[in-house]
């Protein structure tokens, strides 16, 4: 399996991935939904503020994941991991992890302090994320379920509390994600 950084002549192969990913696991609905997601995260986001990168096996792309700049109320630098997808046939490999561990260390080269997610507690943690309380560090938005708000430090392993909203980029600002 080669990982590379994701590039716009892959953008589409990379909307069906997740389109199709979902659909299979989530329903045909939310498919598309996260599909729609992952075009208007490509297209919206100014270049700075996102990075992808995608796993590919034998030429196909297997696994895909983003991470967009979380904007927060003091000098820290933070990214949202989201959305991430592995090719159902795959799943269980562990392209997933590879594919976070890889950013989460291309983001920390980059001098990212702090990284969220929002998803599964028992998934998540196995790459290093913890449970945060919003008294800690707000959500962008209404969470509906607060127990998949996750985090952790890429600098010291301390996340001291921020006052004050956070602001996702433009693609993730829709409340039907969160």
């Amino acid at each position: 399996m080669k990982i590379a950084t994701f590039s716009a002549g892959q953008s589409q192969c990379v909307i069906n991935l997740f389109d199709r990913t979902f659909s299979e696991s989530e329903g045909l609905d939310e498919g598309k939904v996260i599909g729609r997601l992952v075009s208007d995260l490509i297209l919206t986001t100014n270049e700075r503020d996102i990075v992808g990168f995608v796993a590919a096996q034998k030429e196909a792309i297997v696994g895909c994941i983003f991470f967009s700049r979380l904007e927060l109320s003091n000098e820290k630098i933070a990214f949202l991991l989201s959305p991430v997808a592995v090719d159902t046939e795959q799943q269980g490999n562990g392209i997933g992890q590879q594919l976070i561990r890889y950013g989460i260390e291309y983001l920390r080269s980059m001098d990212v302090d702090l990284l969220f997610t929002y998803g599964d507690p028992a998934f998540y943690s196995k790459v290093g994320f913890k449970q945060i309380s919003e008294d800690i560090v707000k959500a962008p938005l209404k969470l509906s379920q607060p127990e998949g708000w996750l985090a952790q430090s890429l600098r010291n392993g301390v996340i001291d509390a921020i006052e004050g909203p956070s602001q996702c980029v433009k693609a993730l600002n829709k409340q039907e994600y969160w």
